[in-house]
């Protein structure tokens, strides 16, 4: 009988479940990423692992479609006797009511636990994701200016959850969550003793006050992860707790758990040794700047407004071209946005874009097998490896700020052992796709 993992999470989308995958298997934790909820012959197959991952889309679900997609994942989690439970948000916790929702999320998986309340974890610091006194801040890019999450030039502008929002307890009680307590990182700086003094004052306020059905901790920077870590595994040791964050809540958690001895180090990416396709159905800012670095590539601009509206001959067109020039041995780059369009148009239906993009990714393998493919975008990402015929993902190396490089597993050959990289629209150093191609120590 195989061991039960440590953690089970559920990825929101997928380039948020590989960069997870990613922290897990950085941390000497042996980790694997199934592309939907295993049955208990294929996890037997997978061996011990301490992370579990689940890859999702529910980032661009209605409440109804979050349901249905998350009552499998709870039953796993009962099931299996891991003991926490982590729903894996964006590190920009973009969401809304009407889809994505972060409230539906928690009550959809909350009786799956024995926890009364849910951990937030509030920030991820290595990808310039900063909570303070509740208040989201993040970055604009690798390395780029600091901004209040509601001033933010692209997640305030989002195509489908525009954050208006910086305190997450606000943010969060317009998705159902109404009894949000914050822990100020100040707290945490004080190590894990102090944070958990406050956090049992959180938990057991004085009548008749009730307890929280939810705990929002900060997180300045990352020397504070360790100590909400040990807190948070000290509760899920006794009862098994619901986590809600980025990456930094596995970051965390993994510190208190220690690292196995057995687990295996991933190596530095190697340069390809084939052609290379990279799917940018990302429309943010930091992908132009990616797409503009991109040297080694034949760059194809595609005809976006036709592709979502699912256009057959426009996605044929497109696929036929991008396999011969890839079968002539090219790097190709396919995109959405042409470079003169300042900002993604209005009148584009983001979700039907994205599956389109999944459409032509599959296409393009059909005509041409191909070793290393990249895809930026949450949502293209998501589509994109939902429509392949595969099971699995396990990490293979660091793309940096954010992107991993993975390796499919699938029963069909073909594509079994290609590796992909799936990167966000934030996510991702400049020179990411030329990283993608020639590799990096």
């Amino acid at each position: 009988m195989t061991p039960a993992p440590a953690f089970v999470y559920y990825g929101d989308d997928f380039t948020g479940a590989t960069d997870t995958l990613g922290t897990s298997a950085r941390a000497g934790l042996r980790a694997l990423l199934f592309l939907e909820t295993p049955d208990a012959a294929r996890i037997e197959r997978a061996g011990p692992l301490d992370v579990l991952g689940i890859a999702g889309a529910a980032r661009a679900m209605t409440p109804e479609a979050m349901q249905a997609e998350l009552a499998p994942v709870a039953a796993l989690f009962r099931s299996l006797g891991a003991r926490v439970l982590h729903y894996k948000t964006c590190s920009t916790f973009d969401s809304a009511p009407h889809i994505g929702s972060i409230g539906v999320a928690v009550r959809a998986l909350r009786g799956a636990v024995e926890q009364p309340w849910t951990a937030i974890v509030g920030g991820q610091p290595n990808l310039g994701r900063h909570c303070l006194f509740g208040h989201l801040f993040a970055a604009a890019g690798a390395g780029g200016e600091v901004f209040r999450i509601d001033r933010h030039p692209t997640m305030s502008r989002h195509p489908v959850t525009p954050m208006h929002e910086s305190d997450l307890q606000l943010h969060l009680a317009g998705q159902g969550l109404a009894d949000v307590r914050s822990i100020p990182f100040t707290a945490a700086s004080s190590g894990s003793h102090a944070l958990g003094e406050a956090l049992q004052r959180t938990l057991h306020p004085p009548s008749p006050a009730k307890p929280p059905e939810a705990v929002l901790f900060d997180v300045a920077d990352a020397a504070q992860l360790a100590a909400i870590g040990e807190v948070l595994w000290a509760q899920a040791r006794r009862d098994t707790l619901l986590a809600v964050g980025p990456s930094s809540v596995v970051d965390a958690l993994a510190t208190a758990l220690g690292p196995r001895a057995d687990a295996q180090t991933a190596a530095a990416v190697t340069p390809a040794t084939g052609p290379v396709l990279v799917l940018a159905g990302s429309l943010s800012p930091v992908t132009a700047r990616q797409v503009a670095a991109a040297q080694s590539f034949d760059i194809v601009w595609l005809d976006a407004p036709r592709l979502a509206q699912r256009d057959a001959p426009t996605l044929q067109r497109h696929a036929r071209d991008i396999a011969q020039a890839l079968a002539h041995g090219r790097h190709v780059l396919a995109c959405t946005r042409p470079p003169e369009q300042a900002s993604p148009s209005p009148d584009i239906d983001a979700q039907a874009l994205a599956r389109a993009g999944g459409d032509l990714l599959v296409q393009v393998l059909a005509h041409v097998p191909l070793r290393r493919v990249g895809v930026a975008g949450g949502d293209t990402s998501s589509h994109g490896v939902q429509a392949l015929d595969a099971w699995g993902l396990s990490y293979v190396a660091d793309m940096g700020a954010g992107a991993s490089l993975c390796r499919v597993h699938s029963d069909d050959m073909r594509l079994d052992g290609m590796e992909i990289m799936l990167k966000g629209g934030q996510m991702g150093t400049d020179d990411v796709f030329e990283r993608l191609v020639h590799g990096a120590g």
